[in-house]
């Protein structure tokens, strides 16, 4: 004797094999759905989870200063490729060296930039030495702005530059002056005070260039 079909509540009659491969399929469907779901929020907790170790437990170690510059010993290598003095400004408490380098090219100059070590002051200063150069070499850093007015500083005539404040390197004001056979160019973005007394501090350097002309 053949097993009858069930009788299905809702049809009130028994289900056609057309409609039970039909029930059939969409149960698939809806667990596979499902399914789907389920991993999409495990893979997500799992990615939570490894972001939350690489944040918190990845070791993390204290911040390193770099080392200071040392300005004396790289001005010593200066001199000694150039065959004559070269400045080192007296950083003292005030001045902390952000860079100091030999630049080559058609006119090598030495640089050392200088910014406040204060934490209340701001700016920098760049004292630069174009070696075999004069006052016409000066408009090559400072965008091309030549020299506006003239002052005495312990014996030694500066070219005063007063620039903009939208010049393309945030230079500001600067002073130059020539000493032996160099180019002396103090610019940057700091008060003309602050910028004259930093070139004060230099004169008994620039005698000793200037003598050794």
């Amino acid at each position: 004797m053949s097993k009858k079909a069930p009788i299905v509540a809702e049809l009130g009659r028994p289900e056609t094999p057309e409609e039970t491969a039909a029930r059939k399929a969409e149960f698939s469907k809806t667990y596979r759905s499902s399914q789907t779901f389920r991993n999409l929020i495990a893979a997500l907790i799992i990615t939570v989870a490894v972001v939350a170790i690489v944040i918190f437990g990845v070791p993390r170690g204290e911040r390193v200063d770099a080392p200071p510059i040392d300005v004396a010993r790289i001005a010593a290598d200066v001199e000694s490729s150039m065959e004559r003095p070269v400045l080192v400004p007296d950083t003292a408490d005030f001045w902390r060296v952000n860079a100091a380098a030999l630049e080559p090219g058609a006119t090598p100059v030495w640089k050392v930039t200088l910014a406040p070590a204060g934490e209340d002051e701001r700016g920098f200063i760049t004292v630069a030495q174009a070696f075999d150069a004069d006052a016409d070499w000066a408009p090559q850093l400072l965008n091309g702005f030549a020299a506006t007015d003239t002052m005495q500083i312990d014996g030694f005539e500066w070219n005063v530059y007063d620039l903009p404040n939208n010049t393309d390197n945030n230079v500001t004001y600067a002073l130059g002056t020539q000493a032996g056979d160099d180019y002396v160019l103090l610019y940057g973005a700091r008060s003309p005070d602050s910028t004259a007394e930093l070139a004060e501090s230099l004169i008994p350097q620039l005698e000793e260039i200037d003598e050794a002309r």
